[in-house]
């Protein structure tokens, strides 16, 4: 009897250019906090403080794109994450920066926006599909931007606009020639500014990683209005958990209002009056340096503290109702975000990764239908993968207070990854996968859906 893996290989992305990125020593993929990766259907982005290299593992032909963003020396700016957007058949790459920037490239490594959010360290760029309204059936999708203490929500059709109309213009000109070479602030000014919500969640310290779960309706005693409030949970050092409701309203309290008034006023004062006495005359630069918007409301609702523990990662399922959260101790804590309540606790998982899948259980149903139909949603179940790297395996645990269905052998040097799903619907029902790259062999597995598989 054979023994079952539980995955299935799909290609290998082994190349002399992985070289450049520390490929070749043992464990390269996993103990370099400084390699970042992200994956998509047939593709996969890697990148370390200063290059990107975007490879194929289906396709042979396809030609490796080597970027190298155009950071700034005097800052020792650097990559801090990487992220894939997809829409339809429009695919790009955005890269964050330790300095707080956005920087959106083609598939062939051309620039096409530039954007800075806000000044500190981009910790992860989150894209989900979500629910616009909590009573129409509405849905969209959202691009985030979670840095220490901060998040930031583009609407992704405002980003989907952009695209596109770059990419019309792109093939506009004539023999595919590239435009005359431009500067960085040439790309922030030529599409105007990607317009987003700018929240301040670090009323709990700064946090390590955090998401917004979804929209949430208005507190207590306010009146109803057309904008939208969003939950956003958040992990770190000094809470393992906490929780926002996040307003697009920039209301302030009464001193904010106060100080917005008269702090610029004194300052503005004072200034006037130094001129005044020094004479000095004030040069105005080539560039005006570039300031962050005003942050919307964020109301604290609760939160978890438990020294010494930490929380360190975040993951969130598809629909936003679930976050999986692992912490300094070796724990993984399941969370309600609509119930902010912990309803399952895993122990003895240090260093551990967690990733959302769906696996096919009504397999009988489906394939014994008259009209031997297609795997529909309803015939999966939601399951959490987590990686024990100590342990050298993969778990597949049902949700909520479901079984462990699989134990997965899993090599040393491996890391579980996944592709940023959107809203798109498509038929037939394309399930929440999971995908496995061995750093040594370069192999790229996806987990079967499969329960007899």
């Amino acid at each position: 009897m054979t023994k079952r893996s539980y995955k299935t290989e799909l290609g290998c992305i082994a190349c002399d250019e992985l070289g450049e990125l520390g490929a070749g020593k043992p464990g390269w993929l996993v103990d370099n906090p400084n390699l970042l990766s992200a994956i998509d259907t047939h593709s996969l982005a890697l990148a370390n403080r200063s290059n990107i290299l975007i490879l194929s593992w289906s396709d042979p032909d396809y030609n490796r794109v080597k970027i190298r963003p155009e950071l700034s020396p005097t800052q020792t700016e650097h990559i801090s994450s990487i992220e894939w957007l997809v829409f339809h058949d429009v695919r790009v790459i955005v890269v964050g920066t330790s300095c707080g920037f956005l920087f959106f490239y083609s598939l062939r490594g051309d620039l096409i926006h530039r954007q800075m959010i806000y000044p500190g360290r981009v910790l992860k760029l989150r894209v989900r599909g979500v629910k616009k309204d909590l009573i129409q059936d509405t849905s969209s999708e959202e691009f985030c931007v979670i840095m220490p203490g901060v998040v930031a929500r583009f609407d992704a059709s405002d980003i989907q606009n952009m695209l596109q109309k770059w990419f019309q213009e792109a093939h506009a000109q004539i023999w595919g020639q590239k435009p005359k070479s431009q500067d960085l602030e040439d790309f922030e000014n030529s599409y105007g500014k990607l317009p987003h919500q700018l929240w301040n969640i670090g009323k709990y310290g700064t946090c390590a990683d955090a998401a917004l779960t979804g929209t949430m309706p208005p507190p207590l005693m306010e009146h109803q209005s057309s904008q939208h409030y969003y939950c956003a949970v958040a992990v770190g050092e000094d809470a393992v958990i906490s929780a926002y409701r996040l307003s697009e309203d920039k209301g302030r309290s009464l001193v904010g209002a106060i100080l917005s008034k008269v702090v610029p006023a004194t300052v503005s004062t004072i200034a006037s009056f130094s001129k005044m006495i020094w004479r000095s005359e004030q040069t105005s630069p080539n560039k005006s340096e570039q300031k962050p918007q005003s942050f919307a409301r964020a109301s604290p609702l609760t939160c978890l503290k438990d020294h010494p523990r930490k929380g360190e990662k975040l993951t969130l399922s598809p629909s936003g109702t679930l976050a999986a959260i692992t912490d300094s101790l070796g724990r993984i804590l399941l969370l309600d975000t609509q119930a902010l309540v912990v309803v399952r606790l895993w122990k003895g998982y240090r260093d551990a990764s967690c990733l959302f899948m769906e696996i096919l259980v009504n397999k009988d149903n489906a394939s014994t239908s008259s009209t031997n139909r297609e795997p529909v949603k309803s015939d999966y179940c939601l399951c959490l993968a987590i990686h024990a790297p100590r342990k050298g395996i993969i778990e597949i645990w049902q949700m909520r207070t479901g079984p462990r269905l699989r134990t997965i052998p899993c090599r040393k040097g491996s890391k579980m990854l996944q592709p940023s799903y959107g809203a798109l619907i498509s038929f037939p029902y394309v399930p929440l996968e999971v995908f496995l790259l061995n750093g040594d062999s370069g192999v790229i597995s996806v987990l079967n859906r499969n329960m007899d598989s």
